[in-house]
């Protein structure tokens, strides 16, 4: 008797089986966004339909049509009259816990369209395939359009992830707003900067807690519209001291 096709019949019954039940994780998507009506539509359409939840719009005391053009292509929108960065991205933690299901990844990116929401996939890939708790989307070691950051950022990311290595015995290469997390892990970190801060407070907090981060490619674009932090000498200074701060103050 040929037994070779019965074990090969078992073997791909069992795999079809198991990918049947296997749970698909819930993920929400978080979208800071300050006078972004040029190109929220493009991001929230960007953004992988098939994966998602909810794409949650955080409308950050914005004086154009950035919730207008959201609530078109298809975001939930909520407004954060108060500005700042990470108030917007608070805003977006606190509708979520309101839910009465909460989800199993949250991954944040901005509303410029200097991110490539298509490679979302990439960033969720690892929590759901090899339990990573943050998966940060590097720039550093993706492609770069030219022009797409300042000498000053580039400076800037450079430091500030090699202090960390330094202090927190993390390697990381990049400070970037494109990142997908665990839920529960998110809830742990008590995020509380309100402003420039936040990216490298999530990234330090995360090393404090020796969660299980990796980094993965990204590619990186120039924004539509121009930036309010980088885009001027006073954000610039204002971001880079912040950030500085942020880290030796976590310590």
């Amino acid at each position: 008797m040929e037994i070779y096709p019965l074990i090969n019949t078992a073997f791909f019954l069992k795999a079809y089986f198991c990918s049947v039940l296997e749970k698909k994780p819930i993920i929400d998507v978080i979208v800071p966004a300050y006078n972004e009506e040029k190109s929220i539509y493009l991001v929230v359409r960007d953004i992988p339909n098939e994966l998602v939840r909810d794409i949650i719009v955080c409308n950050n005391a914005s004086t154009d049509n950035t919730s207008k053009n959201a609530i078109s292509a298809g975001a939930t929108v909520i407004d954060q009259p108060v500005p700042g960065y990470g108030n917007a991205c608070l805003k977006g933690i606190e509708f979520i816990t309101k839910k009465e299901i909460k989800p199993d990844i949250v991954v944040f990116l901005d509303g410029d369209y200097s991110d490539y929401p298509e490679q979302m996939k990439n960033l969720v890939s690892p929590i759901v395939s090899n339990d990573v708790d943050l998966v940060i989307g590097s720039r550093a070691i993706g492609k770069l359009e030219r022009g797409s950051m300042t000498p000053q950022q580039l400076f800037g990311n450079w430091l500030a992830t090699n202090l960390i290595r330094l202090i927190y015995r993390y390697r990381f290469t990049d400070l970037g707003p494109f990142r997908a997390i665990k839920w529960n892990k998110l809830v742990e970190l008590d995020m509380q900067d309100r402003d420039y801060g936040w990216t490298v407070e999530m990234q330090v907090k995360a090393a404090k807690l020796k969660f299980n981060c990796i980094e993965v490619p990204v590619d990186y674009r120039r924004r539509i519209g121009k930036s309010k932090v980088s885009g001027t000498i006073k954000g610039t200074i204002l971001a880079g001291h912040k950030i500085l701060w942020t880290i030796f103050k976590l310590i």
